[in-house]
């Protein structure tokens, strides 16, 4: 994992964008954010973030135009759209790299960048964006604390008025201190 502000120039998505301007895991938990980077070789680790944050339903995603087809791009748009969720959003990359992109408490663009063995869980209420890097492949493991389900909620002013993004607002500093 390698988190830096985003240079917000024109370009293609799947470009680093990368400012030069490093950002550390002491900020991204000032967000709310848990990082965590587990070995491959060692999948009872995610089992055991799993049972402590009452996780029991799992799936396997993987983006790229070869198992994806035609609605690919259409996607890959789709999920770069800013948006929150009303849960956490944790992800386990077990092959290839992406980006997510959070808001900073300034309104800014945190990019991080992941890869193989990166685990991410981003609290409700943040919003955020992903992308695949220019591989356009990525394979994560997505964990639920019910039945999977992935419904974004796409930014608007009217948002600000959700309750998972009020407490989101009042509570981030604290959120990742429970990881």
């Amino acid at each position: 994992m390698r988190a830096y502000w985003y240079d917000n120039k024109e370009g293609d998505q799947r470009l680093s964008h990368d400012s030069n301007r490093p950002v550390t895991e002491d900020y991204l938990r000032k967000l709310g954010i848990i990082y965590k980077h587990l070995p491959p070789t060692s999948p009872h680790l995610v089992d055991e973030i799993a049972k402590a944050r009452n996780y029991k339903n799992r799936d396997t995603i993987v983006v790229s135009p070869a198992a994806m087809g035609e609605i690919y791009e259409e996607k890959v748009k789709m999920f770069f759209n800013e948006h929150l969720h009303e849960d956490e959003e944790i992800r386990y990359i077990l092959d290839g790299e992406g980006y997510f992109d959070v808001r900073s408490d300034g309104d800014e663009w945190v990019r991080v960048k992941m890869e193989l063995g990166d685990l991410l869980v981003l609290p409700a209420g943040i919003y955020h964006r992903f992308t695949t890097d220019e591989t356009n492949y990525i394979k994560a493991l997505r964990l639920f604390q019910d039945e999977p389900k992935w419904t974004a909620l796409n930014r608007a002013p009217e948002l600000d008025e959700n309750p998972h993004r009020k407490n989101y607002i009042q509570n981030r500093e604290h959120l990742a201190s429970t990881a």
